[in-house]
């Protein structure tokens, strides 16, 4: 077990085997290499993203296709290999989420730079998708919703 220091959740114990580690890092926080997921809340479609090095660093996730069911991930070869994944059951995909001036109505997911983790050995990466349609700031709850 190791002990990881957050402004949010305090202090947490997480296994050895639960930590996500970015190699490269993530862009803009390169030198950050090892995070936890936190889910939100039980049953919530939101996670947190919390680096085990800087207790202030926290980035709030989603799993995309609860809110985008159409949406699609190209993992390229590359990527694969720095992995080292063997099985697409071992994936998860999440994206990073952005409140605007807090407002959750106008919250929107950065489907265009995915996170790719291959669970069977905990390696992690944020892909930028460049030949997709997809932005960096998609609507959760798009006008006329109501949240």
């Amino acid at each position: 077990m190791r002990e990881i220091a957050t402004n949010r959740f305090g202090l947490l114990e997480v296994e050895e085997s639960k930590i996500v580690h970015f190699p490269k890092g993530i862009p803009a926080f390169e030198e950050e290499h090892e995070f936890v997921i936190v889910p939100y809340e039980e049953e919530s479609p939101y996670f947190f993203l919390q680096s085990a090095q800087r207790a202030e660093l926290a980035f709030l996730l989603t799993e995309p296709f609860v809110f985008f069911s159409d949406y699609t991930v190209e993992i390229d070869d590359a990527t694969v290999n720095e992995l080292e994944i063997k099985n697409n059951e071992n994936v998860e995909i999440y994206t990073i989420l952005t409140i605007p001036n807090g407002s959750v109505r106008y919250m929107t997911a950065n489907l265009l730079a995915p996170i790719i983790i291959n669970t069977e050995n905990m390696q992690a990466k944020q892909i930028v998708m460049d030949k997709s349609n997809y932005k960096t700031k998609h609507r959760l709850f798009p006008e006329g919703g109501n949240k």
